[in-house]
């Protein structure tokens, strides 16, 4: 038993080494083994070993000369950003926006469809499998090449479940395995999150929140759901449900929600409520340019943002109100968490400015001073693509998580070393 014991423990170490040691030449760009042996403390034949095996699986490749420090000039070792491919997707209420990218990340690949999660997670999954192959063809990249895949949701989620609990928008699919059936499927690493999440995550790492420790993302589409960065940090909250601003009460005399409340800022600031509230304008008499679309029925946000942009009295009140109830939520926000900044995305917050001023004029009346002064309102930077980015950065975060933070979260991803 003992001998088991200690065999289990030395390979453990071995990967976590391998970690180490891997985390350091990507952080690193261009490092010699000797340096890569100083900065880890291993030993030099420990790193020769290791740099070895990441050589023989393509991890790392060898790339020119170093400076002499007296002897021959040393070989320096770098990332091979072609080693593997990662999977980011999305998956929205009315669509789903897939991404393959190297491990750069550079996108090769973006892939759209419409999707109906109202169909449930057995007919839902099968369609996520069926377009993460197609997207996978169409980048020339085969499955046992993609070292994970990131998925985000709009819903809660228990990541320790790897499923979504009690999502409002997503019928049927509480506590529906997501995570351990779509890598049935895929044979692939899956990391869930909320879409949210992830929208804060691609953000700080390839857009407007770089840099940014603080920050708080929030994206307006068919639901409005918030990705709060701490400290550096996600911050999902004891049961995976921090960020749901969406279901803060604006009115309490306010329409009916999907979660069964009645006035939230979903219910009256969301995509559906702004498109609701202009059908029901149109169908009083009231002028617009949005009468032009029929049915009136079909009339959506993107043909009010449309309609805002020529200058649509009624698309602009429309925004304008929507704005003003998001920045009510926000305000609270700001006050609460305190963050640098505040980025606005998902698909109604293309509108930009017609969207935003309002919002910023909104929170300079109902936050406190000192939070609000300290807080800049922008919007997102990645557009509709910052929920998959994210997505795959958090595939990456854990490929080249450091063993002492792997040790309190799921263990780093395996690709084949």
């Amino acid at each position: 038993m003992g001998n088991k014991l200690l065999t289990a423990d030395l390979s453990l170490m071995r990967d976590f080494n391998k970690a180490l040691v891997l985390s350091l030449i990507h952080r690193q760009g261009l490092i010699s083994r000797a340096d890569i042996a100083k900065q880890t403390n291993l030993s030099r034949s420990t790193v020769s070993n290791i740099v070895a095996e990441l050589l023989a699986v393509n991890l790392v490749q060898e790339s020119g000369t170093g400076q002499s420090q007296g002897g021959r000039r040393p070989i320096l070792i770098e990332f091979n950003y072609q080693a593997g491919y990662v999977v980011g997707i999305e998956l929205g209420a009315t669509h789903i926006l897939i991404v393959v990218t190297d491990l750069k990340p550079q996108i090769i690949v973006k892939l759209e469809h419409n999707f109906d999660l109202t169909a449930g997670p057995e007919i839902g999954l099968s369609r996520v499998a069926e377009f993460t192959r197609q997207a996978l063809s169409q980048a020339g990249v085969s499955l046992d090449q993609v070292v994970g895949m990131g998925l985000g949701v709009p819903g809660p989620v228990r990541r320790d479940m790897g499923a979504v609990a009690f999502p409002p928008i997503m019928p049927g699919w509480h506590a529906f395995p997501l995570r351990s059936r779509l890598e049935e499927e895929l044979g692939v690493m899956i990391y869930l999150d909320n879409d949210a999440n992830l929208g804060a995550l691609g953000e700080w790492a390839h857009g407007a929140g770089r840099g940014v420790e603080n920050l708080a993302y929030v994206k307006v589409g068919t639901g409005i759901g918030c990705g709060l960065l701490i400290e550096g940090k996600i911050y999902r909250g004891q049961s995976g449900s921090a960020g749901e601003i969406g279901h803060i009460t604006i009115d309490e005399n306010g329409p009916p929600c999907r979660c069964g409340n009645y006035g939230c800022l979903e219910s009256m600031a969301a995509g559906p409520a702004i498109a609701h509230r202009a059908q029901l304008a149109i169908r009083a008499g009231q002028e617009t340019l949005l009468s032009q679309v029929k049915p009136v029925e079909e009339i959506t946000a993107a043909d009010v943002s449309r309609a805002a942009s020529h200058g649509d009295p009624l698309s602009l009140q429309l925004f304008h109100e929507a704005g003003r109830y998001i920045g009510v939520a926000l305000a609270g926000l700001i006050n609460l968490f305190n963050p640098r900044l505040v980025i606005i995305g998902g698909g109604v917050a293309q509108a930009g400015d017609i969207l935003l001023e309002p919002i910023r004029r909104s929170v300079q009346s109902h936050g406190l001073r000192i939070a609000v002064e300290s807080c800049r309102i922008v919007q997102a930077q990645l557009g509709r693509e910052a929920t998959a980015l994210g997505a795959v950065t958090l595939v990456l975060e854990n490929m080249f998580r450091t063993p002492e933070v792997s040790l309190a979260d799921r263990a780093p991803l395996s690709i084949g070393v």
